[in-house]
C-alpha cells in the first residue's frame, strides 16, 4: 500500500499568523501594561529612587539638585523611636486584626453552611454589608459611639457602669480601631470561608458519620484540613490590609492620643505631608519589606501539604 505523502509546508509559512496572534495579543494587553507602566512601575521606581535622596517638599522646583544620600534614611528611620513605635501598634493591629477578623468570618460561614437554609442569601448579604459600606460614614458613627456621651458609654451607663472616654484614652483607643477593622473585614472572610465550606465533598462528611465521627471531630479532621487553602488565601489578604491600615486609624483618631494607634501606613502619610519625601518613600519601602517578609512566613506555615 503506497501512502502519499503530500508537499512538506514551508517553515515560514504560519509565521505571518504567528505574528499576527501575537500582535492582536499584544494589542488587547496594551490598555493594561500602560496603566500599570504608568500608575505602578514608573512611580515604585521614582519613590526607590527619592528614598535614597534629601528630597523635601521645597526641592519641588529642583529635583535634579537633591543629594544621593544612599540608605541614610533607612537609618533614620530606624532611629525613630516614633517609627518604631508605629511598627509595634501595626504588628499589633495584624497581631489581633487577623485571628478576630478570620475567626468572626468562618464562625459565620459555619452557620451560613450548615444551620441557615432559606435566608442564607439574605444573611450573607448583610454580614458584607460593611465591607462595601463607605468608610467615612461608618468612622464617624463610630466617633459618636465611642464618644464620652455616646451610644455605648449610654448602654453602659443604664446597667450602672461609668463608660470612658475611648477615643481619648491610650489603652482604649487601640481596641476601638482594631474593632472597627474587624468590623469591616469579617465578611470578606465569611465570603471566602463560606466558598471553600460549600467545595468540600458531602460524601467525605457522610463517610466520617458512618465511622462515628461526630461534628468536633469532622470540623477538626475534615473540615479545617481541606480549607487550608482558603485559610491561607484570606490569612494573606487580611495581614496585607491590616499591615498597610491606614483609613481606621487616620478617621477615628488621627493616629493619636499620643500616637498610641499611629500605623507605619499613618507615618508614610505625615512624612508625606510634612515634605520629607525621601523618608516618606523610605518608609513605604519598609511596608512593602513586612508585607513580602509576612507572606513569605505565611506561605510556608498554611501551604497544603501531602
Amino acid at each position: 500500500m503506497t501512502a502519499t505523502i503530500g508537499p512538506a509546508t514551508p517553515r515560514g509559512a504560519r509565521r505571518p499568523r504567528g505574528a499576527r496572534r501575537t500582535a492582536v495579543a499584544w494589542l488587547f494587553l496594551a490598555p493594561f501594561a500602560l496603566v500599570f507602566l504608568l500608575y505602578t512601575a514608573i512611580p515604585t521606581v521614582a519613590a526607590l529612587g527619592f528614598s535614597l535622596t534629601d528630597l523635601h517638599g521645597t526641592d519641588l522646583r529642583h529635583p535634579l539638585a537633591v543629594n544621593f544620600t544612599g540608605i541614610q534614611n533607612y537609618l533614620r528611620l530606624l532611629e525613630d523611636p516614633i517609627f518604631l513605635r508605629d511598627i509595634l501598634n501595626t504588628v499589633l493591629f495584624v497581631a489581633v486584626g487577623v485571628p478576630l477578623t478570620m475567626g468572626v468570618g468562618f464562625a459565620l460561614a459555619l452557620v451560613l453552611n450548615s444551620g441557615i437554609r432559606r435566608l442564607r442569601g439574605t444573611f450573607r448579604t448583610v454580614f458584607f454589608a460593611p465591607v462595601v459600606t463607605n468608610v467615612v460614614a461608618v468612622a464617624m458613627i463610630w466617633q459618636y459611639a465611642f464618644n464620652t456621651n455616646g451610644t455605648v458609654n449610654k448602654v453602659l451607663g443604664a446597667i450602672g457602669f461609668a463608660g470612658p472616654n475611648w477615643l481619648d484614652d491610650t489603652h482604649l483607643a487601640m481596641p476601638v480601631v482594631i474593632a472597627l477593622g474587624v468590623w469591616r473585614n469579617f465578611g470578606i472572610a465569611m465570603v471566602l470561608f463560606l466558598a471553600g465550606l460549600q467545595a468540600v465533598p458531602q460524601d467525605v462528611y457522610e463517610a466520617a458519620s458512618l465511622d462515628g465521627a461526630g461534628r468536633w471531630r469532622q470540623l477538626r479532621h475534615i473540615t479545617l484540613p481541606l480549607l487550608m487553602p482558603t485559610t491561607l488565601m484570606v490569612s494573606v489578604l487580611l495581614t496585607v490590609f491590616y499591615l498597610q491600615v491606614f483609613d481606621e486609624p487616620y478617621l477615628l483618631t488621627g493616629g493619636g492620643p499620643l500616637g498610641s494607634t499611629e500605623s507605619v501606613a499613618l507615618y508614610t502619610y505625615h512624612q508625606f505631608g510634612v515634605g520629607e519625601f525621601g523618608v516618606s518613600s523610605a518608609a513605604s519601602f519598609v511596608m512593602l519589606l513586612l508585607v513580602t517578609l509576612v507572606s513569605i512566613v505565611q506561605f510556608r506555615m498554611l501551604r497544603p501539604r501531602a
